[in-house]
């Protein structure tokens, strides 16, 4: 009885931190909110009158690639992270990354990636920050491939698109140069002094990637997901500009993906509010009028949004909130104690091989002493 009381114990506290998380995470929500001057009930009656303007048939498909999108980059989250470490559990890996997408259109500067990095290192006990960074950098190859892929395109066909985002660097070459020469020089300095650090960082970094020396797990587990998420988004695209009679054609799509990626990439508003709409006109110019362009920017932009942050909330509460099951912490922490303590002997064991073979034969415990 004393132990199964013992047992219970745990669990009741750690069902009440599932629920604490749930709660700090609307929270999280309705800060991020009041700060950057987020007027919730009038951004919810904005979104009702654009969901009523959208046909349903359109509104329910976008609704659907939208979670495609999400699940399955979540999932080549999952893949990498699970051959990194033990106990990693799917549903925890999309309710993070789910959460990440959504706080990325509330905060600025891309914040809730840096958030669910750290909620990483937090569900997973053997997780390091640096082994999850090296995950970071694996899950986003691809994506920086076919991005370069498709700026090249939109620099190279739409004109005036490099000027809307990069002009200052024609108007100011000096400044530029003096900032990637001092960026560098600094990047050097920090490496000369972090440099017995950054050599603990780099082990840690090569147990996150461990997954590129599987080639055929990244393969399936990795590029396949992505190359899906990656056609899901074309599709949402396709489905608003179609419901804004705008054409639907390849040269199209590019443009306003580009377009997206960039204006995400340098505007520190959240979720590229603004510079988002501002590169969609230059994107469709001569496609669409301006004020369509517009309207059709804003639609998708309010209807992501809204549904990314409905679907977060419901998986954080499934993972972390309202679940019945075991303690996905605890189980692995136990995991990730045995991996270490394998990882030990087998150090020690290889110790032990490179004495015995500079010694000529097998030492005794009072000679290894």
């Amino acid at each position: 009885m004393a132990s199964v009381e013992a047992a219970g114990q745990p669990r009741g506290r750690l069902h009440s931190r599932r629920l604490l998380i749930g709660v700090l995470i609307v929270v999280i929500f309705g800060a991020a909110a009041t700060l950057f001057g987020w007027e919730i009930a009038r951004w919810c009656r904005h979104i009702w009158e654009t969901i009523t303007t959208i046909p349903i048939g359109y509104l329910l498909a976008a609704i659907a690639l939208i979670t495609l999108q999400t699940t399955t980059t979540a999932y080549a989250w999952y893949a990498i992270l699970r051959r990194a470490y033990a106990g990693v559990i799917w549903v925890q890996i999309l309710a993070c990354y789910a959460a990440a997408v959504a706080l990325n259109f509330v905060l600025p500067a891309n914040i809730g990636t840096l958030v669910m990095l750290l909620m990483f290192t937090t569900i997973i006990a053997a997780a390091s920050f640096a082994g999850v960074l090296a995950g970071y950098v694996i899950q986003k190859v691809f994506y920086s491939a076919i991005g370069v892929a498709v700026y090249l395109y939109l620099f190279l066909n739409v004109t005036g698109s490099f000027s809307l985002q990069f002009g200052f660097i024609r108007e100011h070459p000096v400044a530029a140069i003096l900032l990637v020469a001092a960026s560098a020089v600094l990047i050097y300095l920090v490496v000369r002094v972090l440099r017995s650090r950054i050599e603990h960082w780099w082990e840690e970094a090569k147990e996150g990637g461990q997954i590129l020396t599987h080639p055929p797990d990244y393969l399936r587990g990795v590029l396949f997901p992505e190359v899906i998420s990656w056609v899901a988004m074309l599709g949402v695209i396709a489905v608003f500009l179609a419901a804004y009679n705008i054409p639907v054609t390849f040269d199209v799509l590019m443009r306003v993906v580009a377009g997206n990626s960039v204006a995400n990439m340098t505007s520190v508003t959240p979720g590229g509010a603004g510079v988002t709409q501002a590169f969609n006109v230059v994107s469709l110019k001569g496609v669409t009028s301006s004020s369509n362009a517009t309207a059709y920017s804003v639609a998708q932009q309010l209807v992501t949004t809204a549904w990314s942050i409905i679907f977060a909330i419901v998986l954080l509460a499934r993972a972390f909130g309202w679940s019945g099951g075991k303690d996905l912490v605890q189980q692995s922490y136990e995991e990730a104690r045995e991996k270490r303590s394998e990882q030990s002997a087998a150090r020690k064991a290889k110790r032990q091989a490179r004495r015995e073979a500079r010694h000529g034969g097998p030492l005794s415990e009072e000679a290894e002493g």
